[in-house]
This record gives C-alpha cells, sequence and structure tokens, in this order.
C-alpha cells in the first residue's frame, strides 16, 4: 500500500484510540498524546508479564482478543509470534480500522481475522489458548458470563486490565454510560464496576489461578488510574505457574483519599509563593 493510501484510509475515519506507525513517518492521529506513553506503559505493565509467563513468546498460541479496538494489542501478540489471532469488538468503525492497520503491516491474513459483534451473542466455534480481556471489564453488565465466555474457548492464560472500585470486599458498582460513547458499552447503559477481589474471586471460580499485577510504570503521564491503584491488570493461568510475577498487595486510593489529598494541597500551594518572598 501506498502511503498517500495510507495517510487518506487513516484520515477517514474520526478517532483513532491507539498510535501505530507505519513506513515513510505514517502515523495514525491518536486522540489524547498522553495516551501514547500510557498504551507503552501498558504493554511494559502487563504484555511483558504474558511473555515472562510463556517464556518469552506467543509460538505456538491462539489468541482471542475481546473488545479489540483498532487491534493494538493483537498486533502485539503477532509480533510476539502468536500461530493466529481473533479480534472482536462491537463497533464496525474499530473493526476496520483493525483491519486497515494489519493489511498496512503485511500480516499474513491466514495469521488474524477480526469480527464485529457483541461478544456475549457471538458464536466462538474455535479454542484459544490465550484470551486479551483489555480494558472491556468494566464495559459490561454481565462479568459471569464474561468468564464463562473465557472458560468457554479453553483458555490456558488470560490477562485482564481493568477499572476497579476502591472497596475491599468482593463486589461490583453499578455505572450509567453512554451507548453513543465509542468507547463503552455497546448494549446496557448500565456497567458493573469490579473491585480487585471480585475480580480474584471470579478467576478462582472458572478454576484460574490469578495474579493482580504490581504496576511496574516508568513514567506516570497518562497513568493517574494505574498510579493510585484505581485500575490494575491481572495474569490468569490453569496451568503455567505465576510465581514469577509481582503481586500487588497495596489498597487502591478511594475516591474521599483522593479528594482530601486535593484540599490540602491547595494552601499549601497559595503559602508556597509567600515563603519564597519572605
Amino acid at each position: 500500500m501506498q502511503a498517500e493510501e495510507l495517510r487518506e484510509r487513516i484520515a477517514a475515519f474520526p478517532r483513532w484510540h491507539y498510535r501505530f506507525e507505519f513506513a515513510d513517518g505514517v502515523t495514525t492521529p491518536i486522540y489524547r498524546q498522553d495516551h501514547i506513553n500510557r498504551h507503552e506503559q501498558r504493554r511494559r505493565y502487563f504484555f511483558d508479564a504474558l511473555l515472562r509467563v510463556t517464556g518469552g513468546t506467543l509460538a505456538g498460541s491462539r489468541v482471542l482478543d475481546l473488545g479489540c479496538n483498532a487491534g493494538f494489542w493483537s498486533l502485539a501478540a503477532i509480533e510476539a509470534g502468536a500461530d493466529f489471532v481473533l479480534g472482536v469488538d462491537g463497533r464496525s468503525e474499530h473493526v476496520e480500522q483493525a483491519q486497515l492497520v494489519f493489511e498496512a503491516k503485511g500480516i499474513d491474513p491466514g495469521r488474524y481475522r477480526f469480527e464485529q459483534g457483541n461478544i456475549f451473542e457471538h458464536h466462538f466455534n474455535e479454542s484459544f489458548d490465550v484470551v486479551l480481556c483489555l480494558g472491556l471489564m468494566y464495559h459490561v453488565s454481565r462479568p459471569v458470563e464474561l468468564f464463562e465466555t473465557i472458560a468457554g474457548v479453553g483458555a490456558q492464560l488470560v490477562v485482564i486490565d481493568t477499572e476497579l472500585q476502591p472497596a475491599d470486599a468482593s463486589c461490583f458498582s453499578v455505572r450509567h454510560v453512554s451507548l453513543e460513547n465509542p468507547m463503552t458499552a455497546v448494549d446496557y447503559t448500565v456497567v458493573l464496576y469490579p473491585s480487585r477481589q471480585a475480580v480474584i474471586d471470579l478467576a478462582g471460580a472458572f478454576g484460574f489461578a490469578i495474579v493482580p499485577l504490581a504496576p511496574n510504570m516508568t513514567d506516570w503521564e497518562g497513568m493517574a488510574h494505574y498510579r493510585d491503584r484505581r485500575r490494575l491488570a491481572f495474569i490468569c493461568s490453569t496451568r503455567l505457574p505465576l510465581g514469577g510475577l509481582q503481586r500487588e498487595t497495596r489498597r487502591p486510593v478511594t475516591p474521599l483519599a483522593l479528594k482530601v489529598a486535593a484540599r490540602l494541597r491547595r494552601p499549601l500551594r497559595r503559602l508556597l509563593p509567600r515563603r519564597a518572598r519572605a
């Protein structure tokens, strides 16, 4: 594909959530610049952890990417050696973006497929070794059914990256969303935010060992929810050992604590100029 044609096809989409780089300096216009760092930090956080579990490669693995968006993590799986990736997303725009990215990257069409559909209505007639559930769990209203889908495809490894509600108990909080927002749910206007323990309990109920990953970011730009432990990634496994992963044990920062901290900072900022003049 010629660079000018690629630029035109990229520009035809109103919004890109991920930045992709192609030959001849062609890139996708990511909608938030701080997300360039965000996604690279996420890669070293949970995708590198996945590769540590698998010995540094996904060779021989079939990967299912749920809520695949434009195929950023599907591409990461292919580049890590995955034999095949199926990406499923509820919005046709994301599926078209993913197909364009893989075409422009010259990926063998026999190694991937992207399909539009609600994952709870989709018929998965194939088995997969690895399931990626990244930025999806807090956009659904049926978390148990989500795990049924994951377990139903025979997954041995699952990577979950999700926003969390800060309770210590195993529970969910109800949030209201707009279906018009391309980054939220595709079926119901209410979704369930899990607590960390709820994710752990759900995974255990379906036979998975699970490790909540300790954040290892080197740059917190665009990463506030991870910094405050209001968003975490988890590695789940039915067979491979997870003992080499660093487990997150700290509690998330509650909204009340964030408000208190912000109020404490305000008088300090007012005092600093006075001290400087003294």
